[in-house]
């Protein structure tokens, strides 16, 4: 019911007329305790006398509650500037400050010291940088100051105005990127928000266990120098036709839902923005099935396959966004023109081989690092979210409870934990480049550590291999305690199970490769090899295809060839042996 100005200030009304709040029925002469309850059981309202001696009715509870002002918290304070700062045409000090003196309707002493901290970190617009504006607004001097004293003082900060759009600026030219081979992204101004989230919440971080990315993303960039690829090894395979240059990086959400040939929805529920895939039952809309696969005296491994929609989209992803993006020289594994040849050839006719395993290498790789990686590559803010929930997945409790026994239970808590928390899944094709571009950093600070050391270093996938002369050799523990501390700080954990120490006396391996000399089978695989193929020519191919292959043929082949691209001498004994088969 609303009431008339007569009604609240008393002129004109009797306070028993129909026109009076509701069950008021209280005389001059009644004090504020004494009440009485109507016919229909009610306490009638209080009231008290104005200045000028009117009786004005004490407001009810509901409206009460409406007319209070709630608390700002003091992210939506920052959010609001960074919104009102983003929203002015011009990036000078003089109309952002204007533009934060409108968001609180006054003029605060503290604003210009904090225009001038926005200023020294941005010097131009970040308009594909919303939350990272945000964030340093909220950890400036200036607002951290004025949230205190303003606590100190009871009245917290008041928004008057919040704004809830962004103004077009024209945004600077990127960077040359020598090792993209397309040119530079033609870039729009981009939409601040993940997917289709809502503009007035700021969308979640993209992992719960890994804190907020910070201004220039979660890992600081490498040298340069690190990231500029390499020609492979003499004795690499002969490489594959040049793939065709990839396009440039989305600029903005409905760019990437065009790549992707999906519309908005359908982006929003790839990238699983709300965690739905997490809590929601088992069922046909899932983007991925579990396996659990056993090892003997090991943890089990999960294998998290995409189904057909998801994968389509990340092998998208792969070819049109990701391929172009530079590694590190030492990444040797799932990366064109090299491969486990490549990397064992580079510690050939060594003094020691060193090998270590990194534990559970793809779910270590967390959407917080994927995020960042994408961040120092110029990606948006959105695009970035965007992507990282469509090459990232959190495993449901129900496919982590059954995990199978077996393992160290300190491992298989590791495992649980990181399973649980948003992660590259092994089984999707992004996973192996993303993990490659995720942990530049570690292959930098361990190329370095091993080129102190005289020593060179390769990475294929989750195997570490390092080389060096006789020095190395006597001073291993002390290396290899090194590369641990490095390791660990990174994130990751080493398998001590799996770490080898190789001097020249022995067969030093590298990815299942002889190295000592030159690459070659292992003596044991090479006579086995060659003990089916002489039983083939002199018994028939039936006799030795003990597993049932539907081409055993192919298969014999292909082992051949493998062992012609290890050591081509010794591999013309296979083929003689091969030629004798008769099919």
């Amino acid at each position: 019911m609303r009431w008339s100005a007569d009604e609240v200030d008393g002129s004109g009304s009797d306070p028993s007329s129909p026109g009076s709040p509701r069950g008021t029925q209280a005389d001059s002469g009644t004090s504020p305790q004494a009440s009485h309850r109507t016919s229909s059981g009610r306490t009638p309202a209080q009231t008290h006398r104005s200045s000028a001696g009117h009786r004005i009715p004490s407001p009810t509870s509901a409206a009460a509650v409406l007319g209070r002002r709630p608390r700002v918290t003091d992210e939506a304070v920052a959010t609001a500037l960074a919104l009102a700062l983003l929203a002015e045409p011009s990036w000078s000090a003089e109309r952002m400050l204007g533009a934060t003196q409108s968001v609180f309707g006054v003029r605060h002493r503290w604003l210009p010291a904090l225009v001038r901290e926005v200023l020294v970190v941005f010097r131009t617009a970040p308009v594909d940088a919303p939350r990272e504006l945000a964030a340093v607004i909220r950890r400036s001097a200036a607002l951290t100051g004025a949230l205190s004293r303003a606590g100190e003082r009871g009245r917290p900060l008041a928004i008057a105005h919040y704004p809830v759009g962004e103004a077009e600026h024209p945004e600077p030219a990127p960077a040359a990127e020598p090792a993209r081979a397309s040119a530079s992204a033609s870039a729009s101004a981009p939409e601040p928000a993940r997917a289709s989230a809502s503009a007035a919440e700021p969308p979640p971080a993209p992992s719960a266990a890994e804190p907020a990315p910070a201004l220039s993303g979660a890992e600081p960039a490498p040298a340069a120098s690190a990231l500029v690829p390499v020609p492979p090894p003499a004795l690499a395979l002969p490489l594959e036709p040049p793939l065709p240059p990839p396009m440039p990086l989305p600029r903005t959400l409905p760019a990437l839902a065009a790549l992707l040939d999906v519309t908005a929805g359908e982006l929003d529920w790839l990238a699983d923005t709300g965690g739905w895939n997490r809590r929601a039952r088992e069922g046909p809309l899932h983007h991925y099935r579990y396996e659990w696969r056993t090892r003997p005296g090991r943890v089990p491994r999960l294998l998290e396959v995409p189904n057909e929609r998801m994968r389509t989209a990340q092998r998208t992803l792969l070819a049109e966004v990701l391929g172009g993006l530079p590694l590190h020289d030492a990444a040797h594994g799932f990366v064109l023109g090299r491969s486990a040849l490549t990397a064992a050839g580079l510690h050939t006719g060594t003094d020691v081989v060193i090998t270590l395993d990194l534990v559970t290498f793809f779910t270590r790789v967390t959407a917080g690092r994927v995020y960042g990686t994408l961040r120092q590559e110029g990606v948006p803010e959105r695009v970035a979210l965007a992507l990282t929930g469509i090459a990232t997945n959190r495993v449901p409790p129900r496919v982590i409870g059954a995990m199978p026994p077996g393992g160290d239970p300190g491992e298989r808590f590791a495992l649980r934990q990181a399973l649980a928390t948003a992660h590259l899944p092994q089984g999707a094709p992004t996973s192996p480049m993303l993990a490659n571009l995720a942990i530049r950093r570690l292959d930098s600070r361990l190329a370095g550590f091993a080129l102190a050391a005289d020593a060179r270093y390769t990475r294929y996938a989750d195997d570490l291999t390092f080389s060096g002369p006789l020095p190395l050799r006597r001073r291993a523990d002390a290396f290899l305690r090194g590369v641990t501390r490095i390791v660990v700080d990174e994130g990751h954990t080493v398998n001590r199970r799996k770490t080898r120490v190789r001097p020249a006396a022995t067969s030093q391996r590298v990815t299942g490769i002889v190295v000592n000399e030159r690459t070659a089978l292992p003596r044991a695989e090479f006579d086995r090899l060659k003990a089916i193929l002489h039983n083939c020519a002199e018994h028939g191919a039936a006799s030795q295809n003990r597993a049932g292959l539907e081409d055993f043929r192919a298969h014999l082949l292909g082992r051949i060839s493998w062992a012609r691209a290890l050591n081509p001498v010794k591999a013309e004994r296979l083929q003689r042996e091969f030629d004798r088969i008769v099919w």
